[in-house]
Order: structure tokens, then sequence, then C-alpha cells
């Protein structure tokens, strides 16, 4: 992206961290996914949410009034993000969403470990793609239906690989977005490979963390580890006050749970 747009791209990046934290990561990616492919089908939609000429509020007006209660609030606000800013050209709206439908995935795979997984079986899956013309074909076909592409898929890959791996290639085959399948393949593999540069971070609260809140922590916990932060977060009535944050094996809990089992263990010692 240039310009303009990779500036916007920033602004709907930050807007999308701040309320992917709590959201359904799969959930999200679907529904991302699937705004941009309407935007993809319905051009004159495109046209008028990419106009420059035309106000963000206007904009991110009538997506609220498209999209409303039809995908969660996540979605929405990150569409509203993207429908609001303004674009070197029309293409990059979808691109965005589609991106971060991507990045959305890719996090739900890191938060269940899985993430090493997903990176390597796009990649095999691309070699595979590669030594089977028929597979090639029957996957590229844009005269296949997409139903019957999402079948094959399901069949040949099932259980065999991690749902974000199947939920990613699925959106590739099936929406091609003018790329070839192995260039599809590859740029999600690229961004895949982005996300493992960041941290994700599990945290536990008695209460639901405002969007100040959840921004403050992150941006603390990325200048404490030198490296992007993504939040989960968990709302455990369990904790009683606080919270605690566990970045891979490491815990930083600040709950009066957490208090008091550190009282007990001294007592015990």
């Amino acid at each position: 992206m240039r310009g303009l747009s990779r500036t916007s791209l920033a602004d709907v990046e930050e807007r999308f961290n701040a309320v992917a934290g709590s959201a359904d990561l799969g959930t999200l990616s679907d529904e991302l996914f699937a705004v941009a492919d309407l935007l993809d089908r319905e051009h004159g939609l495109r046209r008028a949410l990419s106009d420059p000429a035309k106000p963000g509020e206007q904009k991110a007006a009538t997506v609220r009034a498209l999209l409303e209660g039809k995908v969660t609030e996540a979605a929405l606000a990150t569409t509203e993000a993207a429908g609001a800013a303004k674009w070197s050209r029309a293409g990059d709206l979808a691109d965005v969403l589609e991106r971060l439908g991507v990045v959305a995935a890719a996090a739900e795979a890191e938060s269940q470990s899985r993430l090493d997984d997903v990176e390597d079986e796009l990649f095999r899956f691309g070699r595979i793609v590669a030594a089977n013309p028929d597979l090639r074909r029957g996957l590229a076909d844009p005269a296949a239906p997409a139903a019957g592409k999402e079948q094959l898929l399901r069949d040949l890959l099932g259980d065999k690989v991690a749902p974000t791996t199947l939920r990613l290639i699925t959106q590739v085959a099936v929406h091609p977005r003018g790329r070839s399948l192995e260039a599809g393949l590859e740029e999600v593999g690229h961004l895949v490979a982005e996300q493992r540069q960041r941290l994700v971070a599990v945290v536990r609260s008695a209460v639901e963390l405002t969007e100040g809140q959840k921004q403050r922590l992150a941006a603390w916990l990325s200048a404490s580890y030198g490296r992007d932060v993504h939040l989960n977060v968990e709302v455990d009535k369990r904790v009683l006050g606080g919270f605690s944050v566990r970045i891979g094996d490491e815990i930083i809990d600040t709950t009066i749970v957490g208090r008091i089992e550190e009282v007990r263990r001294r007592l015990a010692g």
C-alpha cells in the first residue's frame, strides 16, 4: 500500500487491536472476510465507502446502517474505522479488511499455541498444490461453485490441519480476489509469519476492562517486552480483584487470589 492508504491502515489496525482483545477471534476473522467479499461483489458500495470526498462520519454511518445486528461489535467497529478512513485506491478498503481477518485468525491460533502448526501447514499445502495440477485446477477454476471448493477442502484437510489453517486456505481458494492460488497462499503465509513477531497476553480480570484500560495495558506490556502485544481478555469472577497477565510461561499476578496464594506459599515454606 502507498501513501494515504498506508497511514489509514495504521489507524484501522489501531482500532482493530483495541476491539479484538475481548472478541471471539475466529468469528471476527470470518466476519471480516465476509465484509471484504461483500465489498468485492458490490462495486457501488465499495466506491461509496472509499470516496475521499465524502466525510468519514457519513461513511461510518453507512457501514453501521448496513451491518449493525448482522456482525459482532468488534467486526462492526473495525469496518466502521476502515469505512471512515481515506484510501489511495478503492480496492485497498477490502484488502485491509481481509488482511485483518488473517491477523485475527492467526491471533486465535497463537492463543491456542498452534501458530507454528498453521505456518507449517500453509507452506506444506502450497507444496501439495504445486505438485498436483488437478487439485490446483479444481481449486482455481472460477466456474467451480464455492460450496464445492469448500467441501473439497474439508474432505481433503478435515481434521488433518488446524481449524485456522482450513479457514485461511478456504478464504484464498474460494475468494481469490484476483490472485493465483499460489500467490494467495504466499500472501497469507507472510501475514501469519508477521503475527509470530507479536506476543499474545491472556488477561484475567474480575470485571470487563474498558477500552482505555486495554490500550494502556497493551502499551505498557509492549514497552516492557519490546514487541507488539495482543490482549485476550477473560472475565473471571473468581479473581476477586486486580488482574493477571500470562505471556507464554510468564505470569504477572496482581489479583487478590494471587496474593493470598503467595502468602500461603511463604507460610508453608
